[in-house]
């Protein structure tokens, strides 16, 4: 998959995520992250909870289970996940999109 992001994107620091065959950049404040990631390969994510975290899609698809209720999004669409909320998923192979943590220490810097 090609970067999709511009060059600002790309000098941001890499996110240290642990799933393989993503590609993630990290804008760090005190209060949130907001990361920038694509995926060449497809992820199985276990459930988990954590803090809230907002998300866009930006190409590919993605299929969420939050809270029990299971939907695929896709280029332009939107998910929230509120804070503690139980979610699991698939990343689909060419995923891409910016997502906001609203922590911000939830990944670190590679």
């Amino acid at each position: 998959m090609p970067n999709i992001f511009p060059g600002p994107i790309q000098a941001l620091p890499s996110a240290d995520i642990p799933l393989d065959g993503v590609t993630a950049f990290l804008s760090q404040s005190n209060s949130h992250q907001i990361i920038f990631m694509h995926f060449d390969e497809e992820v199985e994510l276990t459930e988990h909870a954590h803090e809230a975290q907002w998300g866009i899609v930006l190409e590919g698809s993605i299929t969420l289970t939050i809270d029990g209720h299971t939907r695929t999004y896709t280029k332009g669409d939107r998910y929230f996940i509120p804070a503690g909320v139980l979610h699991s998923g698939k990343i689909h192979a060419g995923y891409a999109d910016i997502t906001f943590f609203n922590e911000p220490d939830r990944y670190a810097i590679k």
